[in-house]
């Protein structure tokens, strides 16, 4: 399941790539390396998902769902040099202590 967010994240960061770019035609903003590779590996993390469903609990999904976000911050820190501010700070911190309290 983790490996299941962690290619959603990646292909999230796919699709970010492609957005900043600009293209000549509206074929060419749709149908591009970034978007297709995007759109493939989410389809790859729904395959993932589905298949880690199958072998755990239904309550622990959404949990590690929510790393995701996680993961995204991180991946936008490391691939476009954002700049990780206070606010995203504080949100990541609620997850994480939703996570906690989740499992407490």
């Amino acid at each position: 399941m983790l490996l299941s967010v962690v290619v959603a994240s990646i292909s999230q960061i796919l699709l970010k790539k492609s957005a900043q770019n600009t293209y000549g035609t509206v074929v060419k903003e749709y149908l591009n390396r970034y978007v297709i590779g995007g759109y493939s590996l989410l389809f790859v993390s729904m395959l993932l998902t589905v298949y880690a469903y199958s072998g755990m609990d239904y309550k622990n999904g959404p949990v590690i769902e929510s790393m995701g976000n996680i993961f995204v911050l991180f991946l936008g820190y490391f691939a476009f040099g954002e700049r990780i501010r206070i606010r995203k700070m504080v949100g990541i911190a609620c997850i994480i202590a939703g996570i906690v309290v989740f499992y407490l």
